[in-house]
């Protein structure tokens, strides 16, 4: 199997919710192993929480490597890319907050985030091909993240109407739009 995905989890979230089993299933019939770090939460989630379990896997984060967060995910990716060396070839990020309100665990993501200050210049250096997927009804993190994020990375939001948090409750136990783009990324 080759390796270099992952699948960052949100808040209260876990590696068998929502599309991430199987987006996992799928990029494994193309020979590609996906990692879903359990990252702590919400009892001790912190940066340094999500950064000490993700060190056990900082040697395959490369350059051929597909990081994928979703909601909270999505900011711990983006922390991540400021602190890496090489780029990854690309990003995904699937309602990632990043302190545009509403957003209704703003206190709990701020403190997270140790504020929403980004290093944007390190972030679009390492991020390689970046997409930025959000929807007009998510219930957690406002449209305007998504928008304010695919700004600042310089490319088009990617808009789907109606998706919610893109999450099991939303209807959202796999996500065919993501797959076909992890796969045009990696060449399947």
């Amino acid at each position: 199997m080759k390796e270099g995905l992952f699948i960052f989890h949100g808040t209260g979230g876990h590696p068998g919710e929502n599309w991430f089993p199987w987006l996992k299933q799928e990029l494994a019939k193309e020979g590609y192993d996906a990692t879903i770090p359990q990252f702590p939460t919400p009892e001790g989630q912190s940066l340094e929480a999500w950064l000490k379990v993700l060190k056990e896997y900082e040697s395959s984060i490369q350059g051929n490597t597909v990081l994928i967060g979703h909601s909270l995910g999505g900011l711990f990716l983006l922390r991540l890319l400021e602190r890496l060396k090489e780029p990854v070839k690309a990003v995904f990020l699937v309602s990632a907050p990043i302190g545009v309100k509403p957003i209704k665990n703003w206190g709990g993501d701020y403190a997270f985030s140790d504020g929403f200050n980004f290093d944007w210049e390190a972030i679009k250096s390492n991020a390689g091909t970046s997409t930025v997927y959000h929807s007009d009804n998510d219930p957690y993190v406002s449209l305007g993240n998504g928008e304010e994020l695919a700004r600042q990375l310089g490319i088009e939001l990617t808009f789907i109407p109606d998706s919610g948090h893109f999450n099991a409750s939303a209807g959202y136990t796999k996500f065919e739009r993501l797959l076909g783009e992890v796969n045009r990324v990696l060449e399947i």
